[in-house]
């Protein structure tokens, strides 16, 4: 693996390309974003670079952005998010889940936030559900959870603004469903699938794209417990 990321572009033809991207370094060598982009690009004052690149890169490629691999970021291409999004809500749409009493009560009360919301930063979704300083505790588990079940996602991230109008500091991650953010065709487009078929077609692609991965560094990136 030999790719070379310098723009928005090549991210999103990568994640084209492999059908799913960690941003991180992890267990499987080369399967990540970090190990990929030149250094001089990750904290550059007069160019854009991989932080700044993330909602760019996912509107390019139409995929899914979120903290969906292990509980940290990456992408999942447009051609495999209905077979990701079958295999992680195995069979349940979240009203689903609610009428099964299988989702948290904290879940059902973000999830059906960000429903009435729309799209909704984590600053204002901490606000509205109370996580606030001295308020309830927690929120990184409960937005990591339904993004790793893949309900909810980054559709966006929003700068604070210049006096001339140019973004900066850090953004602030925008959530919505992710029917809203990708299409509800889109997420949903194999649920004729059972979930483990889904899981058997990502896992035996994965699985010729990454000859150097064993299986239990491929299940455990798809989400297998």
């Amino acid at each position: 693996m030999t790719e070379e990321l310098r723009c928005a572009q090549d991210v999103a033809d990568l994640v084209d390309k492999w059908g799913f991207l960690p941003f991180f370094a992890n267990d499987i060598e080369g399967f990540s974003i970090e190990e990929h982009c030149p250094k001089d690009l990750w904290f550059a004052d007069d160019v854009d670079g991989p932080w700044e690149w993330k909602a760019p890169a996912a509107e390019l490629c139409g995929g899914m952005y979120g903290k969906l691999f292990r509980g940290r970021a990456g992408y999942v291409s447009r051609l495999w998010l209905p077979h990701f999004a079958n295999f992680r809500r195995d069979g349940y749409d979240f009203d689903s889940r609610v009428d099964e009493g299988i989702a948290p009560q904290k879940d059902e009360y973000v999830y059906s936030t960000i429903c009435e919301e729309g799209r909704v930063t984590s600053r204002r979704l901490k606000q509205l559900c109370g996580y606030c300083k001295g308020g309830n505790k927690g929120f990184e588990t409960v937005i990591t959870r339904l993004q790793m079940q893949t309900y909810v996602c980054v559709s966006d991230f929003v700068y604070e603004k210049d006096k001339q109008g140019k973004p900066y500091g850090w953004g602030v991650a925008e959530y919505a469903t992710a029917e809203l953010a990708l299409g509800e065709d889109r997420v949903r487009g194999a649920y004729g699938f059972k979930p483990q078929k889904s899981f058997e077609l990502m896992f035996e692609h994965l699985k010729n794209i990454l000859p150097h991965a064993n299986d239990a560094q491929i299940q455990k990136l798809l989400g297998v417990k």
